[in-house]
C-alpha cells in the first residue's frame, strides 16, 4: 500500500548520507584547495554579470511599482527604506540563489552526471579517492563562500537601481535622503537574515546538484533528467526555506 513512498524515502536517505559525508569532509584532509578555488571562480566570478544585471533591474522595478502608492500617501521620501528592506531581507537572497541554482546547480548535476554514466566516479573509487571529498565537498565550500558575497553585490546594485529610478527618473526624493533612509531602515537582524539565507541556500543547492549528478543513470537522457531535477528541487527548497528562516527571525523579534 505504501510502496509509492519507497522511492522518495530511499532518495532522501541517500541525500542525507551524502550531506553528512560532505560536511564531515570539511574537517578532514585532504582538502583539494585547487578544486575549491576553481569552483569559486566558476560559481562566484562567473555569476557576477548575471547578479549585477538582475540586482539593478530588481531595485528599479520595486521603485517603479511602489512610486504610485508612495505618492498617493505622501510617502515618496521613504522609497529608499522600502527598497532596502525588500532587497536585503527577501528578494536579494532569493533571486540570487535562484540564478545560481539555474546556472551552477544544473552545472554540477550535468558534470557529475556525465562522470557517473561514463564510470569516471567508479574509477576514482578504484584508485582509492573518495568521490565525495574530491567532487562534492569543494563545490559545497565554494558555493557557501561565494553565494553570500554575490547577494551583497546584488543588494547594492538593487539600491543603485532604486536610486536611479527614484531620484533621477521619477524625482521621488533626493539622493541624500534616499541613501540615508535606506541605511537607517536596516538593523542587525535584517543583515543577519540577509546573510544567513544565502549561506543556507548555498548548502542546499550545491548538495542537491551534486546528489542528482552522483546518482544519475541511463546515459545522456539520465544526465538531462538529473539536471532538470536538480534545478527544480533547488528552486523549490529555496522558496520553502525562505519562509521558515523569515518566520524564525520574526519570532526572534
Amino acid at each position: 500500500m505504501l510502496d509509492f513512498l519507497k522511492g522518495p524515502l530511499l532518495n532522501l536517505q541517500i541525500f542525507v548520507g551524502l550531506t553528512l559525508r560532505a560536511l564531515a569532509n570539511i574537517f578532514r584532509a585532504p582538502h583539494y584547495w585547487n578544486d575549491i578555488s576553481l569552483q569559486m571562480d566558476l560559481i562566484g566570478v562567473g555569476s557576477v554579470p548575471l547578479v549585477l544585471l538582475t540586482g539593478l533591474f530588481t531595485g528599479a522595478v520595486i521603485t517603479l511599482q511602489m512610486s504610485r502608492a508612495l505618492n498617493q500617501y505622501g510617502a515618496a521620501s521613504q522609497v529608499g527604506q522600502i527598497v532596502s528592506i525588500t532587497l536585503v531581507r527577501e528578494l536579494g537572497p532569493v533571486l540570487t540563489a535562484i540564478l545560481v541554482a539555474g546556472r551552477n546547480s544544473s552545472g554540477m548535476a550535468s558534470e557529475l552526471g556525465s562522470m557517473k554514466v561514463t564510470e569516471q566516479i567508479d574509477a576514482m573509487r578504484a584508485l582509492g579517492t573518495d568521490p565525495v571529498q574530491k567532487l562534492v565537498t569543494p563545490r559545497l565550500i565554494a558555493t557557501a563562500v561565494m553565494l553570500p558575497l554575490l547577494v551583497i553585490v546584488s543588494d547594492f546594485m538593487g539600491l543603485v537601481g532604486g536610486y536611479i529610478v527614484g531620484c533621477v527618473v521619477l524625482n521621488l526624493t533626493t539622493g541624500t535622503q534616499f541613501w540615508t533612509t535606506a541605511y537607517r531602515a536596516l538593523d542587525y537582524s535584517d543583515v543577519a537574515q540577509g546573510l544567513l539565507k544565502p549561506f543556507v541556500f548555498a548548502m542546499v543547492l550545491s548538495l542537491v546538484g551534486c546528489h542528482y549528478g552522483m546518482n544519475a543513470s541511463g546515459g545522456t537522457q539520465g544526465v538531462g533528467r538529473a539536471t532538470t531535477q536538480a534545478v527544480v528541487v533547488s528552486c523549490v527548497w529555496i522558496i520553502v526555506l525562505t519562509y521558515f528562516i523569515g518566520t524564525f527571525f520574526i519570532d526572534l523579534n
